[in-house]
């Protein structure tokens, strides 16, 4: 019992749900082993529906020996040794096995397991989960069929434009005073334009002037030294490094990309979450939030399980 204590936090389905993200294959011994084959994008004409490239998830009642893989990650994720790590596991299916003698059986995030009558486990895998990591944030969704409506080609009646010709009537002789006023015009335009120029002159003197008085201030300030005759004494602050040893994990990612967009999505419901680096499996860890003390980790922890997901586990780092 001390050792099952260890793993009340979490069940054996969240172990192995976190290793079919990574592996096509997860054995459970002496139970069976749930396998993963990886199926393209596809479109129902029907309903209109688009699904995601996924993982299909199956289940194989003939692989019960135990290959060490999930024992060995489940020793490695709550820090005990590899036999702990098995009892745990022979415990979980012997509790597994005595309540498909009554019900179904249902594994959060795998599936349901449920015995016919020839005493044959029959799965059901679950489809509210994509273990597809390249189609993270992909859903399945709905298109409405697309309408086409017939446009009639509206046609533009070209106007012709007749010529204008110059006649003998068109062409009239320009009165005398037109002749005179397009000359003052000129004339006064030829003015305009030289006093211009001398305004411009006269301001860019001016701006010369002043920019010459402003760099000798300037160089007045560089070269002036202030000298504070009673300084303040230095201040020596000592501040202790608090660490944060448990956090609360809410995935694991191959892609960075995924990672963040976790990450983003837990700053937006309001946690205090944090990317904790690459594990040993190269593979970027999302925290809900870290803390400095077990109990609070645990009530936190808790409360994820009741408001958010019940995939969330613990992870504590040794300084």
């Amino acid at each position: 019992m001390a050792v099952l204590a260890i793993f009340v936090l979490m069940r054996l389905a969240t172990y192995i749900s976190d290793l079919l993200y990574r592996y096509e294959c997860v054995i459970v011994p002496n139970f069976g082993g749930f396998v993963t084959n990886e199926v393209s994008a596809k479109v129902n004409h029907f309903t209109h529906t688009f699904y995601a490239p996924s993982k299909q998830l199956t289940f194989n009642a003939h692989l019960q020996n135990n290959d060490g893989l999930l024992a060995n990650y489940i020793a490695s994720v709550k820090g005990v040794s590899f036999t702990n790590a098995v009892e745990f596991i022979n415990a979980e299916v012997k509790n597994w096995k005595q309540q498909l003698k009554n019900e179904e059986l249902e594994l959060e995030n795998i599936g349901s397991l449920l015995l016919n009558k020839e005493g044959k486990l029959i799965f059901e895998p679950a489809n509210s989960i994509n273990y597809l990591t390249s189609s993270f944030g992909l859903n399945t969704y709905v298109s409405p069929a697309v309408s086409r409506i017939a446009y009639k080609q509206k046609v533009k009646q070209l106007e012709t434009i007749a010529p204008v010709l110059n006649t003998e009537e068109n062409k009239r002789k320009t009165p005398t005073f037109i002749k005179y006023a397009a000359t003052a015009a000129i004339i006064f335009a030829l003015g305009t334009v030289g006093w211009n120029e001398y305004q411009k002159v006269e301001y860019n003197n001016l701006a010369a002037a002043t920019q010459i008085q402003q760099q000798k201030v300037e160089k007045s300030i560089q070269e002036a030294t202030f000298v504070i005759s009673n300084p303040l004494p230095a201040i020596t602050l000592n501040v202790a490094k608090e660490t944060f040893n448990y956090h609360i994990i809410a995935g694991a990612f191959r892609e960075t990309e995924n990672a963040e967009k976790k990450l983003q999505e837990l700053k937006g419901k309001g946690f205090n979450a944090k990317i904790l680096g690459v594990n040993k499996w190269n593979l970027t860890q999302v925290a809900y939030e870290s803390l400095n003390d077990e109990n609070e980790a645990i009530n936190k922890l808790r409360a994820i399980h009741k408001t958010e997901s019940k995939d969330a586990w613990l992870l504590v780092q040794e300084f």
